[in-house]
């Protein structure tokens, strides 16, 4: 009897297994084809880490890249017994339910170049060796904390925010030997954490152009019910480092530092280009001069849509052959989302047959073609009438007939086929004008409307004489 319960217990478990993959470790270590990619199979010891699985970056640089969505692992280990690193580029992607770790048992490295890291619980950088973070586009979702070090345990870590966005659902958590430079990206934590922040930026564990420039923080201005965090120059190039210019004539301008003399002008020369390396290896410096050695805080340039330029601000403040080189500011020259006013809250009120019909007059402000749409988000639950009617829904302008007592929402979105902006106009609608004007917060009865029907006329008059030389003042018993 018992050797066969241990049969029946052994086949059950045997049975549960049928069908399912078990979890594995997995190390990337760019062997085989030498492509760096992680979705080569080849580069990996124990096969492609799917989901459940524990993906360990190991092998030296250039360590693994990831070019397209590589769907979902378990976690990452990114510096597993020899430093190695982690890129991500334009349309790479990759999700974990657990942790991103740098540096778990050897130096990692993490370049994120553009694409979507999106890791549900913990971005650890600096667990039990130095861990570095280079963000120049892209976006990082952290579903729990930031540990910069991993817990507090005096690591060198460090994160360059060059570009991209770094959206941290809990804690940013900072310590000893963890530091934050931001140039052109944007920190985002969903609390207000506006305080930490600043504790951390008093501490110098936070800064801006590597100190050469503003930390600037708020929370619930930029982003709603969000701490948001980004880096200024103390040259204030506009447009904004990693910002966004319509294209055409452009204004570039900037602050000028205080000269050393305070009678001296503060000379500048100015490099603009659409040729990143052009202007970092500097090799031919007149072909993209755009100002030499004037006391000047603009100048106009040509653009281009959807092209990216990069400039650079080298100020003379003392020795006229000794400038300070600026870093390299950059911005897309590219059209904002369509500018929408739907128009102003509308009142109106049925007529005689039961509705109304009103215009609708919206403006929309856009530099390329574009396409709009009217939408009826919200309007009163009420089976006795028809729904509102809007006469043509991809016109600007058009008309609205109503038929309930209530209030109506409307949308108006105008889309480019890659940008929308949208704006919403509400109409609130009444039995009648009356009714309507005491909807009004402004609105004030005249004296003599007694009967509240916003006329003074004989109505009013009769309940006037009604209670003509009546008194109801008190007297002595």
């Amino acid at each position: 009897m018992y050797a066969r319960m241990i049969y029946l217990i052994s086949f059950v478990l045997a049975l549960s297994l049928v069908g399912k993959v078990q979890a594995k470790d997995t190390q990337f270590r760019n062997s085989d084809p030498g492509d760096s990619l992680w979705s080569t199979e080849g580069n990996w010891d124990n096969g492609l880490p799917t989901v459940g699985d524990w993906a360990k970056i190991r092998g030296g640089t250039p360590g693994a890249t990831i070019a397209s969505d590589v769907g979902e692992v378990l976690k990452i280990a990114v510096g597993y017994d020899e430093g190695s690193a982690l890129t991500v580029v334009d349309g790479g992607s990759i999700t974990m339910p657990e942790d991103l770790v740098l540096g778990r048992n050897s130096d990692g490295t993490l370049n994120m170049m553009g694409g979507t890291i999106d890791c549900r619980r913990d971005f650890e950088l600096g667990y039990n060796n130095p861990a570095v973070a280079n963000i120049t586009g892209g976006t990082i979702i952290v579903g729990r904390d930031v540990e910069l070090p991993k817990d507090g345990n005096g690591q060198t870590t460090h994160v360059d925010l060059h570009g991209g966005t770094l959206i941290v659902n809990d804690d940013l958590m900072m310590g000893e030997g963890g530091t934050l430079n931001i140039t052109a990206g944007t920190l985002i934590i969903d609390a207000n954490v506006v305080s930490t922040v600043q504790g951390y930026i008093d501490n110098g564990w936070i800064t801006a152009f590597d100190g050469n420039g503003t930390v600037q923080l708020d929370y619930d201005v930029t982003n709603p019910s969000q701490t948001t965090v980004k880096g200024v120059h103390k040259l204030k190039p506009n447009p904004i480092d990693g910002g966004l210019a319509a294209p055409g004539t452009l204004e570039l301008s900037w602050t000028l530092p205080d000269p050393c003399v305070a009678s001296e002008p503060v000379l500048v020369d100015v490099y603009f280009t659409d040729n990143w390396e052009a202007l970092y290896s500097f090799t031919d410096p007149a072909a993209i001069q755009v100002v030499s050695g004037q006391n000047v805080t603009s100048v106009a340039v040509q653009t281009q849509p959807e092209v990216k330029y990069y400039w650079a601000v080298d100020t003379y403040i003392g020795d006229p052959n000794d400038p300070i080189f600026g870093p390299i500011f950059s911005f897309l020259a590219d059209y904002q989302a369509p500018q929408v006013g739907a128009g102003p809250d509308l009142l109106t009120w049925l007529g005689d047959d039961g509705t109304r019909a009103k215009d609708l007059d919206a403006t929309v402000t856009y530099g390329k073609a574009y396409t709009v749409q009217w939408t009826v988000v919200s309007e009163p639950d009420d089976p006795n009438n028809p729904d509102a009617v809007i006469a043509d829904p991809s016109a600007e302008d058009t008309s609205i007939t109503l038929s309930a007592l209530g209030e109506y929402v409307l949308q108006l979105d105008a889309s480019d086929g890659e940008k929308t902006g949208s704006d919403t106009v509400t109409i609130n609608v009444y039995n009648d004008g009356c009714e309507a004007a005491r909807s009004l917060p402004d609105y004030v009865p005249f004296p003599g409307d007694l009967n509240g029907d916003c006329i003074v006329d004989d109505l009013d008059l009769a309940i006037l004489e009604a209670d003509w030389l009546k008194d109801n003042s008190l007297t002595e018993p």
